[in-house]
Formats: C-alpha cells, sequence, structure tokens
C-alpha cells in the first residue's frame, strides 16, 4: 500500500480512536506504510463540552442532533418500566435484567447531558469568514511533510459527522489543536507517541458550505 494510500485509510480511524490508539496507529502506518490499521476502542459517543465553549454545527447537524435528543427523553419511561418490572423478579444480584436496564438507563442519561450541553452551546449555520484561517467550520486541506498527496476534512465536533461525505476532524483531536488557527502556507507541528514531531502544513481553509 502507498504511504499516502495508508494514510488515508486510517484517517477516520485516527480521528474516532482514543487520543493514545489513533496517535499509535498514524505512528504505525508512518514507519511501515504497507501495515494494516487495526479495530481499536472508539470513544466518539462520548465528547467533553464545557460551559464556555461553543461548537459550529450546521443547521441538519442541529436539527439531527436535537431530534436524537428529543427521542431519549421521550423513551425515559420505558426504560424506568424495565428496571421496575426487572425489580419486582426477585435478587437484583442475580437479577441480569435488571442490571442491563440500569446500564441502559446510565448511558441514555449521559447521551441526554451531553446533547443538552452540546446543543446550549452550538452556534448553528453561522460558517466562520473566509479569510483563510483555521478554525470550527471550515474545510481544510493539508500536506503532512514527506507526502505528495494533499488530505481534505471539515474542522467541527464529531457530532457534525452523522451525514455527509467530507471526513470530520474535531479541533479537540491532537491534528485539529495543532492546526487551530493556522493560516494557509502556514506549517505546524505536533508530538507523536514516540516523541519526535510530525509536520503539517495548512494549504487551503475555507467556511463549509454544507
Amino acid at each position: 500500500m502507498a504511504y499516502g494510500t495508508a494514510r488515508r485509510a486510517v484517517s477516520f480511524l485516527y480521528e474516532h480512536l482514543s487520543t493514545e490508539d489513533a496517535f499509535a496507529e498514524k505512528s504505525a502506518l508512518r514507519k511501515f506504510p504497507g501495515a494494516k490499521p487495526r479495530i481499536g476502542r472508539h470513544d466518539k459517543e462520548m465528547v467533553t463540552v464545557s460551559d464556555t465553549k461553543v461548537t459550529w454545527l450546521t443547521q441538519d447537524a442541529y436539527d439531527r442532533l436535537k431530534k436524537e435528543l428529543d427521542e431519549l427523553i421521550e423513551n425515559r419511561p420505558v426504560i424506568a418500566a424495565k428496571i421496575n418490572a426487572s425489580r419486582e423478579e426477585g435478587d437484583l444480584r442475580e437479577n441480569g435484567g435488571y442490571h442491563a436496564a440500569r446500564e441502559e438507563q446510565g448511558q441514555a442519561e449521559a447521551r441526554i447531558r451531553h446533547l443538552q450541553e452540546l446543543l446550549r452551546t452550538a452556534k448553528v449555520g453561522e460558517a466562520p469568514p473566509n479569510d483563510g484561517i483555521a478554525e470550527p467550520g471550515m474545510v481544510l486541506t493539508i500536506r503532512y511533510e514527506g507526502d505528495d498527496e494533499v488530505e481534505e476534512f471539515l474542522l467541527a465536533t464529531r457530532e457534525e459527522g452523522g451525514g455527509g461525505d467530507i471526513e470530520v476532524y474535531s479541533p479537540e483531536s491532537p491534528l485539529g489543536k495543532a492546526l487551530l488557527g493556522a493560516s494557509e502556507g502556514e506549517s505546524r507541528e505536533y508530538e507523536l507517541p514516540n516523541g519526535s514531531k510530525q509536520k503539517v502544513t495548512l494549504l487551503k481553509a475555507v467556511p463549509y458550505s454544507g
């Protein structure tokens, strides 16, 4: 597999794996272009959003996430009924149905809190200015040092990637953090897990048009 092809093959995994696993995948492919990416632990469901952080979302993404939130809230009584029904079956220590329902409830409530905070702080459909600066809501074209091929992705929350064809990299990802605020033609570096530096150049930054 060619070097650039291997990089594209792992780019989606890199964004959706945990930070340590993702770094390991990309580092391995840089050293061994023929290596196949392994399937690692995903963390795309939980993304921490602080009280002051503003997240950029398209209107489509906002509507999709709002619908998901409404459905989760509407389903609360269903899960509660499962818990109550399982509780009446007897000894909770040996009650697999009860524990499964409680786990389902915990996951649903965590997702509800995450979506509520995400939507509360979202800037909906407000594309950034076309000034060639890397920031959320911009489509970035980049080139890694030592690679002749270019990559293109949307710099936005991972939740934005629920639809559409373009890849989405979070501003909180190592690559996203490195590029934030960069101007077209500017090069940035970020550290790999082995301590070496990877240089990447921002070739183009344009507002996302959907």
